[in-house]
């Protein structure tokens, strides 16, 4: 079977019944595919938008959280990295994280989250949820990938929610 073919069936196959997900990352703030908040933004109140999540993995250890925006000039951009979330964990608040929760690097720089910025037009943003089966020890301002990296092979679960947001609000 050639290469071309290969690709074909597997992403078929990712999207058939038993590839979905049964966790879930929602928000009251928004709904999938619809706008953020103005106060998400970095320009306004740089605050998270609240999320739930459910149906996590009994298995799981401890929880991820990454968001970046695909539709960056220069390429994905991260906004927000988050590890050793408990797997209790039901909700974030905007601008809290249980003391178990480790912060890791964005792409300002900051440890933490800092909101949409877009130069122009309407970007997306993914929250992408993981649900592991180990806790992780990363240092201090690591960043996306090297968390990427850290969860390979301990990923039982995933779920991930996007919204949208413009620079002309």
């Amino acid at each position: 079977m050639s290469s071309r073919r290969l690709i074909a069936l597997s992403s078929l196959l990712c999207f058939a019944p038993f590839c979905t997900s049964a966790m879930k990352i929602l928000s009251p703030s928004f709904s999938n595919g619809q706008p953020l908040p103005r106060e998400c933004g970095y320009h306004y109140a740089n605050r998270n938008p609240e999320l739930l999540f459910s149906e996590v993995p009994a298995r799981a250890r401890s929880l991820a959280l990454i968001m970046d925006d695909p539709d960056a000039p220069s390429g994905t951009f991260v906004h927000w990295v988050v590890w050793n979330l408990p797997p209790a964990t039901a909700k974030l608040l905007p601008g809290k994280l249980p003391p178990e929760a480790c912060k890791g690097r964005n792409q300002f720089g900051d440890d933490g989250y800092d909101g949409p910025a877009p130069p122009s037009g309407v970007h997306r943003y993914f929250f992408r949820l993981f649900a592991l089966d180990t806790l992780l020890t990363l240092p201090t301002g690591t960043g996306r990938k090297e968390l990427e990296k850290a969860m390979a092979g301990h990923v039982v679960d995933e779920a991930a929610l996007m919204g949208t947001y413009s620079s002309h609000r």
